[in-house]
């Protein structure tokens, strides 16, 4: 299995080592670990640097797009350039949630990344909450000019987002919300997906799945989301994990 979106910096519960270690015991061979402001753009680099099973993002999340500027994108993009280990921009999006960012900012930070991914020809991590049509707005016109396409991580939006997300080429990314008790619409969506474009995610430290709820998220719990979408497909737990290992290799790898 490859835990496709997790954030290493912000796990406490254990060393780094330890962490790691403990979810390759588990089967998880691989790691994309995701930037999201411009305090971890290149702490996220340092530890692909230190670690070989992992990799990372460049990117800044829709809460921290106020300080997104030009040299926040130069930075986006020498890092890049410059970093093997750098397998996409993101996560990079909008989030009307918390609206920690105004609107008009997340969007322009949103469509400036877009355009580096697409002159970069890297894929690109959607993040997306509440922000549905003004998602879909933006990325009609902007998938068509990245050779890569993408992922939109933690999927829990409405179904018509899914179906142009499938449409359009991209993936969509999973985690423990799958298993929470009342998450019937996110289930759904994993069973109206088609395996070959489902990626495993846990997005540690959020969102634990069942049966740790209320323990700090790590990688070692990617088996139960692996799980879970084993018993919405009524297919095997290996069919789930060799097919979601070859999606992440295809986008982020190939």
């Amino acid at each position: 299995m490859i835990d496709s979106h997790f954030h290493l910096d912000y796990l406490k519960a254990d060393s780094r080592e330890n962490l790691i270690a403990a979810a390759q015991d588990e089967g998880v061979q691989k790691f994309m670990t995701i930037s999201v402001s411009t305090e971890n753009l290149d702490e996220v680099i340092s530890i692909s640097q230190n670690f070989e099973s992992i990799y990372c993002t460049q990117g800044i999340h829709p809460h921290d797009a106020k300080d997104f500027d030009k040299e926040v994108a130069e930075k986006i993009i020498f890092n890049t350039k410059k970093n093997s280990k750098v397998l996409a921009i993101g996560e990079i999006g909008l989030d009307y949630h918390y609206d920690n960012s105004p609107r008009e900012i997340q969007k322009t930070a949103f469509e400036t990344q877009l355009q580096i991914a697409s002159d970069l020809n890297k894929p690109i991590v959607i993040h997306t909450r509440e922000a549905e049509d003004d998602t879909k707005s933006i990325m009609k016109n902007a998938y068509k000019n990245l050779a890569k396409k993408g992922v939109f991580h933690s999927f829990t939006s409405q179904k018509f987002l899914a179906e142009f997300a499938l449409d359009i080429g991209f993936f969509i990314g999973f985690n423990g919300i799958i298993t929470f008790k009342n998450a019937h619409e996110v289930r759904e969506i994993v069973e109206m997906t088609p395996l070959d474009r489902i990626l495993l995610e846990t997005d540690s430290p959020f969102l634990t799945p069942s049966p740790h709820r209320g323990k700090e998220n790590s990688p070692k719990f990617l088996k139960h989301i692996a799980l879970k979408i084993a018993e919405i497909k009524n297919i095997s737990f290996e069919e789930v994990s060799e097919q979601t290992t070859k999606n992440f290799n295809s986008l982020f790898l190939n």
